[in-house]
Formats: C-alpha cells, sequence, structure tokens
C-alpha cells in the first residue's frame, strides 16, 4: 500500500474530524522523521493508517482481534480504548498489504507505547500526541521538547499519559507503564 492509496482509503473510511487528525499527524511524523533521520516514507504511512480501525465498533474490534490471535496477542485483555491500534496493524498487515514490520509495530503501539520503542515507534507516538489540532494544557511543551530530544519528549508524553489516566481513574495498559520505565531508563542514562 502506497501513502496515495492509504490517504484514500482513510479518507473515505473516516469522519472529516479523525481525517484531518490522521492527516495532521501524518505533517508532524514526516518532520519528526526528517529532524531525527528516520524513514519519512514509513512514518507518513504508519501515520496515515494508525488511527484507521479507530471508528470501528468495539464489537468489530473485538472480533479482529478473535480472528487473528496469533497476531493480536494478549491485546484483547488490554483497555478496549487501545484495541484500534492493534486492529489498525492487523489490518495493514491481512488485508492492506503493508509487510514492513517496523510500520506495522508503530501502528501498533501508537496509543501505548512499548519498551524497546524504535525511532518510527517514538516519532509516531509523539506526533499522535501533539499533531496541529490538540489543545491540552501540556502539547506546547511537548511540542518543544519533540524538537529538541525524542527521547526526553516520548518519555514526557508517556509520563503525562500515566498521569492523565490516574487521574480519571481509568485503566493503564500495562505495556504504557513498562514503555515509561524503559524512555525514562533511558533517558537517565545520558
Amino acid at each position: 500500500m502506497t501513502c496515495g492509496e492509504a490517504e484514500k482509503m482513510v479518507e473515505k473510511a473516516l469522519s472529516k474530524k479523525r481525517f484531518t487528525h490522521t492527516v495532521n499527524v501524518r505533517d508532524k511524523a514526516v518532520e519528526l522523521a526528517t529532524l531525527y533521520g528516520a524513514s519519512e516514507e514509513k512514518a507518513a504511512l504508519a501515520a496515515l493508517l494508525h488511527d484507521a480501525a479507530k471508528e470501528l465498533p468495539k464489537e468489530e474490534l473485538l472480533q479482529i482481534l478473535r480472528e487473528n490471535a496469533i497476531i493480536a496477542g494478549d491485546a484483547e485483555n488490554s483497555p478496549p480504548p487501545v484495541w484500534h491500534g492493534v486492529c489498525a496493524a492487523i489490518l495493514a498487515q491481512t488485508r492492506w498489504g503493508v509487510e514492513d514490520r517496523e510500520v506495522l509495530d508503530a501502528i501498533r503501539c501508537h496509543t501505548t507505547g512499548r519498551p524497546g520503542m524504535t525511532k518510527l515507534d517514538k516519532i509516531i507516538f509523539l506526533s499522535d500526541m501533539i499533531s496541529a489540532e490538540r489543545d491540552y494544557p501540556e502539547v506546547e511543551e511537548l511540542r518543544r521538547l519533540s524538537l529538541q530530544d525524542l527521547d526526553t519528549a516520548v518519555a514526557t508524553a508517556l509520563r503525562y499519559n500515566v498521569e492523565w489516566m490516574e487521574a480519571c481513574g481509568k485503566t493503564i495498559d500495562p505495556i504504557t507503564r513498562r514503555a515509561l520505565d524503559d524512555m525514562e531508563r533511558i533517558v537517565s542514562a545520558r
């Protein structure tokens, strides 16, 4: 699947608001890929597909996870708000012809992060959090950090994510906590 094909597909599949977000994430991901020496093409493709399953009904997401249990792993036991990333990666692999493991992994972990995040994982995770339409109180700090130090920006974003979830009483995916621990270890070791 090319970036052009991905953009056309998600434009048809997503609401106008979600498509605008997707394009904004793509633009930010390409900017960060250029800045940090990652593949702009991979960043664009992963960003375009990251929320491709976001507006599917919960029952359909669950069905995708169950029908692709080997690929999905333990995702069914994760909090439902993170299922769409895993499902988008599954659909990209099984229906849309995406074979690049780096792209698939970045799509899969764009909401949770993961220990051992690649540069592309970090770029997609962060781009999703700081895309142009985002306007939460900490977004400007994260945008500034994203242009200075990718690892520090991702560690800070993960920390905020955990803090927000705790403040709201929401279930935090254990992968996110492990990703935060990993990123904080990386940043503090420098």
